[in-house]
């Protein structure tokens, strides 16, 4: 698979009603064009999973991947993405100071209880034509 060269990569729950609206607050606060997206539950989101040794079926987070060089799962991933952000978003990375665990147990909660108090979608979002190009096949 070929993936877009200097783009950064988010897999999200593409069926998570939170997880949608983040990808479009990201969208609008990519000013510089960072990021690519696909779906936990694509071939492509599954694909990538695999290729960093993990199971598709226990990823139901959002992951960063900076292709050939890391990727990173729950609050870091989210820590990472605000550093690429417009605004005040990316001052959000000083967040990484509390200790991971912490975090984690935290994202683990809500995203325990997303679909319940978010809702969820019967199937994955579906982008515009002009927001096609930001998605992975």
């Amino acid at each position: 698979m070929e993936l877009p060269e200097n783009k950064k990569i988010i897999l999200f729950d593409g069926v998570c009603n939170l997880c949608n609206a983040a990808v479009q607050f990201i969208i609008q606060h990519d000013k510089k064009d960072v990021f690519r997206f696909a779906s936990l539950q694509s071939e492509t989101g599954q694909k990538l999973v695999e290729e960093r040794g993990l199971d598709p079926l226990e990823i139901d987070s959002i992951m960063l991947i900076e292709p050939g060089r890391v990727y990173y799962r729950k609050s870091t991933a989210a820590l990472e993405i605000s550093r690429d952000l417009s605004g005040a978003y990316k001052f959000l990375k000083h967040f990484r100071i509390i200790p991971e665990g912490l975090r984690d147990s935290i994202y683990d909660f809500i995203a325990y209880n997303r679909y319940k108090w978010f809702g969820k979608k019967e199937q994955c979002m579906i982008p515009t034509p002009e927001l096609k190009a930001k998605f992975l096949d």
